[in-house]
């Protein structure tokens, strides 16, 4: 499998600007602040400057919007618009349309995915604007009481407490907490309430897939919780062409729910991180079978169907299956020469 065709294909929905769109589909070709940091994930370990020119591109975004964010550091935003936008056009200005913005996970992800990348020696932070906006935003978390805020969570639904909305955060402020202050009382409030919620992901949602994130990339869960979560999602949302989302979701269900492609690479990433290799084998044949020649990996399968729908393809499922795969195979080189 020539997974170097990943790449070229995350090329397609690269921006001059830096960032990503979603997919190149009519529907999904804007940038969402949290498809971004997932698809740059396979930059994170290259010498090739992709992964600090997304963070770019983002740090010019909430500095166009800076004002924004400094009325939400004193005043907890009352309406949808108020929030810092999810997604925006491709020149990354706002969209005047309703949409459920209030997603704390993606500035939680967007924080971490700057903490890591300072810790690998990228260069994401250009200057004091760069740490002064990344303060803004730990300040906005903070304002919003995140540990107890209901948000449109990972998949821009109901408003609720989303346990993967409040471990991004957690993992986005331990993640700066050597660049900005953090309050460590804000991130112990945060990880009170996942001891409280775990391993649910919020009042109406015994198991979801979002949870994953807390497993991968974040790492900010125990062993025993992380294999909570995972067995909670092997066995009642996985199937053949990926995993639901959730029990019921009825996003592009034609009698079952769809089947999300990303959801069984992102599997394989958890069980990696946990160590258990046998499972990581069973996931890389899985991942392989959902994965086409031209690497384009589809949002998902319709519910019922062996049919992808029209976000083909998802920049986000190609970054995670190329992560795992080709992460796979290196380490399988590595084992090889030693």
């Amino acid at each position: 499998m020539n997974a170097e065709k990943a790449i070229s294909v995350l090329d397609t929905m690269r921006l001059p600007n830096g960032a990503y769109t979603a997919s190149v589909s009519q529907d999904y070709n804007y940038v969402w602040i949290r498809d971004v940091v997932y698809t740059v994930l396979p930059f994170l370990h290259s010498p090739c400057e992709r992964y600090e020119k997304a963070y770019h591109s983002l740090f010019d975004l909430f500095r166009n919007y800076e004002w924004k964010i400094d009325i939400h550091t004193k005043k907890k935003p009352q309406h949808l618009y108020e929030f810092i936008h999810s997604r925006y056009a491709k020149d990354l200005t706002e969209l005047h349309v309703e949409w459920g913005h209030a997603q704390n996970d993606a500035i939680g992800g967007f924080l971490w995915g700057v903490g890591e990348g300072v810790r690998h020696g990228k260069k994401v932070i250009r200057d004091e604007k760069d740490l002064q906006i990344v303060q803004k935003l730990v300040q906005y978390l903070d304002c919003l009481q995140y540990w107890q805020a209901k948000d449109n969570g990972m998949w821009e639904e109901n408003m609720e407490v989303h346990a993967s909305s409040i471990g991004a955060c957690v993992a986005g402020l331990h993640a700066v907490k050597m660049l900005v202050d953090v309050d460590d009382d804000s991130i112990h409030k945060g990880e009170e309430t996942l001891r409280f919620m775990l391993p649910r992901e919020s009042e109406t949602k015994e198991t979801d897939l979002a949870l994953l994130s807390l497993i991968f990339p974040y790492r900010i869960v125990d062993r025993n919780t992380a294999l909570l979560i995972l067995n909670n999602i092997s066995s009642r949302l996985e199937r053949k062409h990926g995993c639901i989302r959730y029990e019921n979701d009825v996003y592009y269900n034609e009698g079952s729910e769809a089947e999300w492609c990303f959801g069984l690479p992102w599997m394989g990433m958890c069980y990696k991180e946990l160590g258990m290799m046998d499972k990581v084998q069973e996931y890389i044949s899985k991942t392989k079978r959902i994965v086409p020649e031209n690497w384009e990996v589809p949002e998902l399968y319709i519910g019922g169907t062996n049919t992808p729908n029209k976000n083909t393809p998802l920049a986000w499922a190609v970054a995670l299956s190329y992560l795992f795969i080709e992460g796979n195979e290196k380490d399988e080189r590595k084992y090889k020469i030693e």
